[in-house]
């Protein structure tokens, strides 16, 4: 098993930088998590709000959430201006696990944007659950 941290990082681990499950983690530290159940539940009160699929173009066409616009991760700072000029604009940001839209959410934060949301779990929990 991959542990997050190391307790005691050597002078190599260090210049090594942080490993991405790192990173995710911090990321979600910083960041507001939204579930599946609340994700619907907003739907279904027609919530003013923006939901934003980073994943590939390839994975977004096998499926994704009702309404999501496709930015990918990749693309994300160079055209997020331009989808959502508005920063206070509710935003919900999904990929497949979790992880690249806590990472996205860390930075559309950085970038300004006020009310930024992960969807915990991604695609796959949304998948699992749709009604």
């Amino acid at each position: 098993m991959t542990t997050l941290s190391t307790p005691n990082p050597t002078p190599a681990d260090i210049r090594r930088g942080k490993r991405f499950a790192q990173l995710v983690q911090e990321a979600k530290g910083r960041i507001q998590e939204v579930s599946v159940d609340t994700l619907q539940q907003w739907q279904a009160d027609a919530k003013p709000m923006v939901i934003i699929d980073v994943r590939e173009p390839e994975d977004y066409a096998k499926g994704h959430i009702p309404g999501a616009r496709l930015i990918p991760r990749g693309e994300l700072e160079l055209d997020i201006n331009e989808q959502v000029p508005d920063q206070d604009t509710c935003i919900v940001l999904n990929c497949g696990g979790g992880s690249r839209s806590a990472l996205a959410a860390d930075t559309l934060q950085q970038m300004g944007y006020s009310t930024v949301y992960s969807l915990a779990g991604g695609w796959r929990t949304w998948s699992q659950g749709a009604q």
